[in-house]
């Protein structure tokens, strides 16, 4: 089986960070919020989708609908 290159680079990037933040995932997850923020308008934003309409409530006397439970 061949090494692929990007998945050996992204994890020693990781192994990278979690020594240098001491395997602290707050830590680690502070430092990317902070860099996030730091980025401003270059970060792409989807946008927000509308949410779905909710099914109607079903009626009361439905019972007539399911025989036997």
């Amino acid at each position: 089986m061949t090494e692929d290159l990007i998945v050996s680079e992204v994890r020693k990037i990781r192994d990278q960070l979690a020594r240098q933040f001491n395997f602290n995932l707050k830590a680690i997850f502070a430092d990317l919020r902070e860099r996030q923020s730091s980025l401003g308008s270059r970060l792409v934003r989807r946008p927000k989708r509308a949410k779905a309409e909710q099914a109607a409530a079903p009626d009361r006397n439905s019972a007539a609908l399911h025989p036997g439970r």
